[in-house]
């Protein structure tokens, strides 16, 4: 599923992401495990949507989950995602994308930590990270 931002075409889209980020966020790719730039990363901050610049995840919601992707128990707000169901690949799962420009993220699972019991299982290409 390739939904769009309003005012942004599949070109520019292409034109915009590097062709990983692209694969990734539009057309709903993974990224191999234990190979994205902030899997293993500690630093305090907010992961912001590649795509949009969209506030996602804080890093105190961050943690390791020993999946080989960036895992988080929370998004900052319950409004910066979109939650769909996602049978691909003979799976039920949740996938999680940005809600202000749609762009694919990863999946949740219940199997996290508390307080949620969520494990916001995300690509590194998908983000990027603005310290402090």
């Amino acid at each position: 599923m390739n939904e769009q931002k309003p005012g942004r075409t599949d070109e520019q889209w292409r034109s915009a992401l590097t062709p990983e980020q692209y694969a990734v966020c539009r057309c709903s790719a993974t990224e191999p495990p234990f190979s994205g730039k902030w899997y293993r990363h500690k630093a305090a901050g907010t992961y912001v949507c590649v795509a949009c610049r969209a506030r996602l995840f804080a890093s105190e919601a961050k943690y390791d989950s020993g999946s080989g992707w960036p895992s988080f128990f929370q998004p900052l707000a319950r409004a910066a995602i979109s939650l769909q169901q996602d049978e691909s690949h003979g799976m039920r799962r949740t996938e999680v994308r940005c809600a202000t420009c749609a762009s694919h993220l990863g999946h949740v699972f219940p199997d996290g930590p508390k307080p949620t019991g969520l494990r916001y299982c995300i690509n590194s290409v998908a983000l990027d990270f603005i310290p402090g």
